[in-house]
């Protein structure tokens, strides 16, 4: 099993994230509490993973100051589903990244195992609290070292180079998260 905890930057807020195999893929789960607009957040998450660490399926349970949040997400090969509701527009995405999170970067960089000097362009699913919907979110990513990606999310706009520990998590997400422990 692969640990992570960071602190995030932006707020006040933590995050434990955990990876572990399973029989036919890897199951990464986490909790994160943190301060969003003076309310309160505690959200547990997951993504169940396919051997090849793409997306099966997600989901977040927790509350927003008062009110309960609870999703479901699930990709086959109907496309994607969030709460049962149809997604549109994601017919490329293997993956789900969670807005709240560094941990989902964890998967999309396992899945694209690139080499130092190598880059991808790739589109996610995007989703994050409050959000409705399930968005395509363009991602490149091109691995400047052993431990570091340049990344840039022009749809953000966010641009940094993201610094990961050797467990595969990103420990350093400039401006917005960073970790504090990480074990294998």
């Amino acid at each position: 099993m692969s640990t992570a905890f960071w602190k995030a930057l932006y707020t006040s807020g933590h995050d434990a994230g955990f990876v572990r195999k399973q029989t036919d893929g890897w199951l990464l789960t986490g909790t994160a509490v943190y301060l969003n607009e003076s309310k309160p957040v505690a959200v547990r998450y997951g993504l169940d993973l396919a051997a090849d660490w793409s997306t099966r399926r997600g989901f977040i349970d927790g509350m927003i100051g008062t009110e309960a949040v609870e999703h479901r997400i699930e990709r086959d090969e109907r496309g994607w589903r969030l709460d049962g509701e149809p997604q549109h527009g994601l017919e490329d995405a293997r993956d789900l990244d969670f807005g709240f999170t560094p941990a989902t970067n964890h998967p999309q960089l396992k899945r694209m195992a690139l080499q130092i000097g190598q880059s991808a362009r790739i589109t996610v699913a995007w989703f994050d609290l409050g959000c409705t919907t399930l968005s395509p979110l363009p991602q490149i990513y091109h691995r400047v070292s052993e431990d570091a990606y340049a990344y840039d999310s022009p749809q953000g706009p966010y641009q940094a180079t993201l610094l990961v520990a050797d467990n595969g998590f990103v420990r350093d997400y400039p401006e917005l998260w960073q970790m504090e422990l990480h074990g294998e």
